[in-house]
């Protein structure tokens, strides 16, 4: 097969503000606060996916398979995370993106709310197709499967250390998850050959991971028009069935991400944007460094020879954080810029020489 353009399709979710598009009715804990809602069961939400552009963005996929002659349609389901379980051809998506209030209390205790934005959705979405079509058409059992990405019974891990500078891998979801695991790196490749009008032969043009762009291109045009051999339709964890309180889905949930939880630069930040005295002009923390972002990455990166993305994604947790902290900036604006150039390039340099990421899906 060949890279395809893609036919343009309408549809609710183009252009619409991702807390727009929900139920008229709303549920009865819509209007708790954060305290009351954290005690409520994840299977007493009851929120689906039909009336939220959860529906319309599956169905989106699914157009995209069918563009590439892909007959798998993943069957969709809403549970605590991101995932697709072994052995079921399925997707599931967390349960906070069915809702704006569980939205907000993800940005809360999180900090971010990841798959909120049209854009992102269809990236997790792209991705965790990928792992579906390996698993409805067995083709992680391929030998040459294995040999281009390697074998998927590789032990997973809790934690990977990335290189940043790698071309042997795509570039799709943060933090060059396609790093993490043979099968990751399988659904990352799949998941920009599925994207609509991706130019990847010339974006990639160069790159070692070129090659697993093409397998993945032949391999698809291999089962293009084939009945997937997989057929489950199982839920896995459907939230219906989690009993478990939000307080406590989140706790286990920033213990396992532990220096991304809340806390983390808050008191550094605090000793970088001071409390403004009564009267004293002031700028929004999140605008000073949004204004200076490309100033202080090139200056950390003449530091660091980090590359631009690892610097962003430090400067992207700043600006969450100062936004959640509200914090103001009443400083020189000189003396400031020298001491957030130092802070950023201290937690870049900890981030690759000590670093590792999570996995989060």
């Amino acid at each position: 097969m060949h890279e395809f353009a893609g036919r343009r399709r309408t549809g609710p979710w183009r252009g619409s503000d991702p807390l727009d598009y929900f139920p008229m009715s709303e549920p009865f804990w819509a209007r708790y606060d954060d305290e009351d809602l954290l005690d409520l069961r994840l299977c007493d939400l009851g929120v689906r996916l039909d009336a939220t552009p959860l529906r319309e963005r599956v169905t989106r996929l699914h157009w995209e398979l069918e563009d590439h002659g892909i007959a798998l349609r993943p069957h969709a389901w809403l549970s605590s995370e991101w995932f697709s379980p072994d052995g079921v051809p399925g997707i599931a998506i967390p349960f906070y993106l069915a809702h704006r209030r569980l939205m907000r209390l993800e940005h809360r205790m999180m900090l971010e709310v990841e798959g909120a934005t049209e854009r992102d959705c269809m990236k997790l979405l792209r991705h965790e197709a990928g792992h579906a079509v390996s698993t409805a058409y067995g083709l992680h059992r391929k030998k040459a499967w294995r040999e281009v990405f390697g074998p998927v019974s590789k032990r997973y891990p809790t934690a990977y250390r990335p290189r940043p500078f790698s071309r042997n891998y795509v570039l799709h979801l943060p933090w060059w998850y396609a790093q993490a695991h043979p099968a990751e790196d399988f659904a990352e490749t799949f998941a920009v050959w599925l994207q609509p009008r991706a130019r990847w032969r010339r974006h990639y043009r160069g790159w070692p991971a070129l090659k697993k762009l093409e397998f993945v291109d032949q391999l698809m045009g291999e089962v293009a028009g084939k009945k997937p051999g997989v057929r489950s339709r199982r839920q896995i964890d459907p939230l219906r069935q989690l009993r478990g309180t939000l307080r406590a889905h989140y706790g286990r949930k920033q213990r396992k991400y532990g220096q991304d939880s809340p806390d983390f630069f808050q008191r550094d930040l605090r000793q970088l944007f001071p409390e403004p005295e009564d009267g004293h002009p002031s700028e929004a923390a999140t605008r000073f460094l949004r204004r200076h972002q490309r100033r202080i990455r090139e200056g950390v990166a003449r530091w660091t020879h980090a590359h631009a993305y690892t610097i962003d994604l430090v400067l992207r947790d700043m600006i969450a954080r100062s936004r959640d902290l509200k914090l103001r900036q009443v400083r020189p604006e000189e003396e400031a810029l020298d001491d957030l150039q130092v802070f950023v390039t201290v937690q870049t340099m900890k981030y690759l020489q000590a670093g590792h990421r999570h996995i989060a899906l």
